[in-house]
């Protein structure tokens, strides 16, 4: 009997397999199709201080293995998530849930954190700094080193439960970023977030997205993903997330071996909503097939 058991910053996941923020709204839609407490977690949607109603649309469109989106973290705000999203969300998953905060001063991202470490489901906070899609926050703090770890010191300082950042692709050493999470005192990272990436309508010869550039996501990241998580394990010792483009058991398997211990499945979700439980359900005979007894033995295996 294969072990698919790993821990994620002092907490134990039954498996690695977690839905990533964005594609599962706060769980309670999904617990119509599945169990939801087969999951090893998920991280949802992100949240803000105040609410926020997105961008304008049109703000989804495809493209070839995968899609663009300029959502714009379209959410009810941190009071409505505690007092009616959380207690939904317990009556379907019993299990610690990983809340994903973004914000647009340091401020923000603290006081958000604060609010959410404090509740008792949240067992990691993922804190955004990578989104594309939103002006005068977001990825401007995931770009710059010294902005990081700001963030990650402000959020520590008024929180007790693992702080998880989550990093931008769209940088030019993902590395030095997470290592300056890491110095300033993150237990974790995920990455990767959605790469810029635009479609233009022909007949209307404009951009296609009302935001003009949106965030690329699906299979068609996951070599980007998978060689970024590698790079991260080399320069780092906290716990990778690994994300992006992740729509089989074998690509978990990568995922691990080049260094996550957990991962996160997101455009999956959206193209097929039993993605993260079917994978779950394949992971035991992939596992069989490359001889795999224990997850946790293979993380970091590929260096």
């Amino acid at each position: 009997m294969v072990n698919t058991t790993v821990d994620l910053c002092g907490v134990r996941l039954d498996n690695p397999v977690m839905a990533a923020s964005g594609t599962f709204g706060y769980g309670y839609e999904f617990a119509e199709l599945y169990d939801l407490d087969c999951l090893g977690s998920f991280s949802f949607k992100g949240t803000t201080r105040e609410a926020r109603t997105g961008n304008p649309q049109p703000r989804i469109a495809e493209c070839a293995q995968g899609m663009l989106n300029a959502v714009g973290l379209q959410n009810p705000g941190v009071e409505a998530v505690i007092s009616h999203e959380l207690p939904r969300l317990a009556q379907v998953f019993h299990k610690p849930v990983m809340a994903n905060v973004s914000g647009f001063s340091i401020e923000e991202y603290a006081e958000t954190c604060r609010l959410l470490d404090a509740q008792p489901q949240v067992g990691w906070l993922e804190v955004n700094i990578s989104c594309p899609n939103v002006h005068g926050g977001g990825m401007s703090f995931g770009a710059d080193p010294v902005l990081a770890s700001r963030v990650v010191s402000a959020v520590k300082a008024v929180t007790t439960k693992p702080v998880i950042m989550k990093l931008s692709p769209n940088v030019t050493d993902i590395a030095a970023i997470a290592k300056a999470c890491q110095d300033a005192g993150a237990d974790g990272v995920s990455l990767i977030n959605t790469l810029m990436g635009m479609r233009i309508d022909l007949k209307a010869r404009r951009p296609l997205l009302a935001n003009t550039t949106g965030g690329l996501s699906g299979p068609a990241v996951f070599p980007v993903a998978l060689r970024m998580v590698y790079a991260v394990y080399e320069a780092l010792t906290i716990p990778i997330v690994g994300v992006g483009g992740i729509s089989t058991a074998e690509d978990v398997l990568e995922m691990l071996l080049a260094g996550a211990t957990a991962v996160e499945i997101g455009a999956a979700n959206l193209a097929n909503p039993y993605a993260c439980r079917d994978i779950i359900a394949d992971l035991p005979a992939a596992m069989e097939k490359y001889g795999i007894q224990n997850l946790s033995d293979i993380i970091g295996g590929a260096h």
